[in-house]
């Protein structure tokens, strides 16, 4: 990719427009030593992969164009086949956009394209899914064409000339739809289907994002750095709990707002001070929100009871303004403000020049980090199954997190994002690693926490909706394991040679794994350690009773029969009853 020139990009200017809700931290120009530093940033990014070829970006852009023209041609037929005028048929349009990280700019090699279809008054979404669908199969280009048109979100999915492009589709209240329409006009909103709304929303988040920065050029910069370390630190997941692309972004943004002429090297230092000393859970607005009297659900917690547990709101800038991380846990947030201090630690050095911008994408070891974890593992016999099953427990496990947090022997919960292939046979199988870490207490060498009902209610609510979407087959499965560090650590191969093997329990080899973080994982389990959960084949409203789990933090495993139990679960309170520190510098900017 062609990066632009350091006169184009880093030099900050001073501007007189006001961005944000508050005034900024600081005016500050760039110096020559950060601009050094951002071109080292850069150079430090290359390596990654975030920054996509010229040619590969210009082949894009021509998919796009294909892509547009494709819907024009399609708008016209309708328009034809519903008896338009002509003239209103000469100029009735169309058009294409874009949103997501491609529309922000920051998109990495190999990336899909997320896509939006808008189209005039007279289109219903039914054409959208029977011509348009049939007109996308006519074309040689497109392969895996497969349309989910009863999602929450209605969308076709497809790759066109081996880039994958996810299309939405909005239907405006317009007789016809100009080149230069802005769908950031709160305006078009109205009459609308809320299924074109949600449509609608990707695009105009997107777009208010890009107009609410100061310099759109750094802020791509910085957040190309900051999506890059949160994958690299396993912090990147809006379904697990942590932050996902948008919500990264605004983050980003409110730090452009707050710096507005720093330059990328500044900007991701101030993104770890800002962030790692939030006052949460104090909103990040990137405007004051504005009600355009529709009628539709905003975050407010004035008003909506429920929007006042949030534990990191982060508020969409577009109306209807919605929290983007709804998803966030105790848990995840204790994780991420910690990795926002170590991320505040590492670019201290690099700006005193004691360490390099490498050192920032440095990936922790997962495995290491804790003294216990609990394993999950979901199979079903093919592949077809196993990517429904696989799909549906893991946008549930956040689910499980959070039981695990109100158990009162419970400090964290802590889930990987990335999967891992589990032990075949003659199943497909898919694993996620939770690391946990329990609460020290007296008499500790004795204790036993019992885990059974934490995980049974997951697994509950797993199979529950399963049974409800008509997905569930006898054979989809959930096993659960508890397993200690040096069970995970004690047979680590070399680093060179990553391999996965469930060897006690299982009882089965590894058939391939997915590196992570350079390293690898090999468990060996007793199989007292593991709860397997029975299929729910016979009883559709409830799923049968299994092996407790119980796990000692501090000695061995209880699993055993005759061993005492735990003391009942306390539930905490509210979460916005935690005691939260006040941020001492800066501090008037954070009190929303």
């Amino acid at each position: 990719m062609k990066l632009p020139s350091t006169n184009q990009v880093l030099l900050g200017r001073e501007t007189p427009k006001h961005y944000g809700i508050t005034s900024p931290i600081s005016l500050a120009q760039a110096k020559e030593a950060d601009l050094v530093l951002t071109h080292r940033l850069t150079e430090a990014l290359k390596p990654y992969g975030v920054f996509e070829e010229e040619l590969e970006l210009q082949r894009r852009i021509h998919v796009l164009g294909k892509l547009n023209t494709l819907v024009k041609e399609w708008i016209r037929d309708v328009s034809e086949t519903k008896n338009l005028p002509a003239s209103v048929i000469e100029t009735v349009g169309g058009k294409i956009f874009t949103f997501g990280s491609y529309r922000l700019g920051v998109h990495t090699k190999g990336a899909d394209i997320d896509a939006l279809c808008v189209a005039p008054r007279h289109v219903e979404r039914t054409d959208f899914f029977s011509s348009f669908l049939d007109k996308l199969k006519e074309q040689e280009e497109v392969k895996d064409l497969r349309a989910v048109e009863e999602a929450f979100v209605p969308v076709i999915k497809l790759s066109f000339d081996s880039i994958e492009i996810d299309i939405l589709f909005a239907r405006l209240a317009l007789q016809t739809i100009p080149e230069n329409l802005d769908l950031r006009d709160d305006g078009l909103l109205k009459n609308l289907d809320i299924r074109c709304i949600r449509s609608l929303n990707g695009c105009r988040v997107t777009d208010e994002i890009l107009h609410l920065v100061p310099n759109i050029e750094n802020f791509r910069l910085t957040l190309r750095t900051i999506k890059l370390w949160a994958k690299r630190h396993n912090i990147y997941s809006n379904i697990l709990g942590f932050l996902g692309g948008v919500s990264w972004a605004m983050l980003v943004a409110r730090t452009c707002q707050l710096y507005p002429n720093a330059v990328a090297s500044t900007l991701v230092h101030k993104f770890f001070l800002v962030f790692s000393k939030w006052e949460w859970p104090n909103p990040v607005l990137l405007k004051q929100p504005e009600d355009c009297n529709l009628n539709l659900p905003v975050w407010d917690p004035r008003v909506t009871p429920s929007d006042r547990y949030h534990l990191m709101p982060i508020i969409t800038p577009a109306y209807p303004q919605q929290n983007s991380t709804y998803n966030v846990s105790a848990s995840t947030r204790a994780v991420m403000v910690d990795e926002f201090k170590q991320g505040l630690a590492i670019t201290d050095e690099i700006l005193q020049s004691k360490a390099e911008w490498s050192k920032l994408f440095e990936a922790p070891n997962f495995f290491q980090k804790y003294k216990h974890y609990i394993v999950l593992l979901a199979s079903a016999p093919t592949e077809k199954q196993h990517l429904e099953w696989v799909g549906l427990v893991e946008s549930k496990i956040r689910i499980l997190v959070g039981n695990l947090e109100k158990n009162e022997y419970i400090t964290l919960a802590h889930v990987n994002p990335q999967s891992f292939p589990g032990p075949r046979e003659s199943r497909e199988n898919t694993m996620w690693v939770i690391g946990v870490i329990f609460k020290k207490m007296e008499a500790s060498e004795n204790l036993n926490v019992d885990l059974t009902i934490d995980i049974q209610s997951f697994t509950d609510t797993v199979y529950r909706q399963a049974m409800n979407s008509k997905m569930f087959e006898a054979d989809m499965k959930i096993q659960a394991m508890h397993v200690k560090r040096r069970q995970l650590h004690q047979l680590l191969p070399d680093l060179v040679m990553p391999k996965l093997s469930f060897c006690s329990v299982l009882q089965h080899s590894t058939e391939g794994l997915r590196q992570m973080n350079d390293s690898s994982l090999d468990l060996s389990l007793d199989s007292d350690n593991s709860m397997s959960v029975p299929s729910p084949t016979a009883m559709p409203a409830t799923v049968p009773t299994s092996t407790p789990v119980k796990c000692g933090p501090l000695g061995p495993l209880a699993a055993a029969a005759g061993q005492p139990e735990a003391p009942a679960v306390k539930r905490p309170g509210s979460p916005m009853q935690e005691e939260r520190k006040r941020f001492k510098s800066d501090a008037e900017v954070f009190h929303l």
